[in-house]
């Protein structure tokens, strides 16, 4: 099983970026699907989460403007993310927890993918 993130980049602050997230791999099912951050000097942490059947949950700092989705049929999931700040410049991990056709649930993270949010 892999998850392959992409959509990272530089932007001006107030732009926008979509951050999209592939499974792939010998999957039966994926559960729980989110982002995670890790700025430099400080320690990973949680962006937005969403459950499959959509329930979602935003960290404060950016509720209001980044969405998560998810599209089941293609086991991927998206970051939405708008009116980006300095402060979201970070490198962007998503993460998925996911059961192969060994019947043990694991969890499993994405590469990373940098965003710089700098004029």
């Amino acid at each position: 099983v892999q998850l392959q993130a992409s959509g990272g980049g530089l932007v001006r602050p107030g732009g926008s970026l979509r951050l999209s997230c592939a499974a792939s791999g010998s999957i039966v099912t994926i559960n729980g699907m989110g982002w995670y951050r890790q700025a430099p000097g400080k320690q990973r942490e949680l962006v937005a989460t969403i459950t499959r059947g959509g329930s979602t949950n935003y960290a404060d700092s950016v509720k209001g403007r980044f969405t998560i989705s998810r599209d089941n049929a293609k086991n991927t999931v998206f970051l939405q993310m708008n009116s980006l700040k300095p402060e979201d410049t970070a490198v962007y991990y998503c993460n998925a927890v996911i059961l192969p056709p060994s019947g043990k649930w694991g969890d499993y993270w994405g590469q990373g993918t940098q965003v710089t949010v700098s004029s």
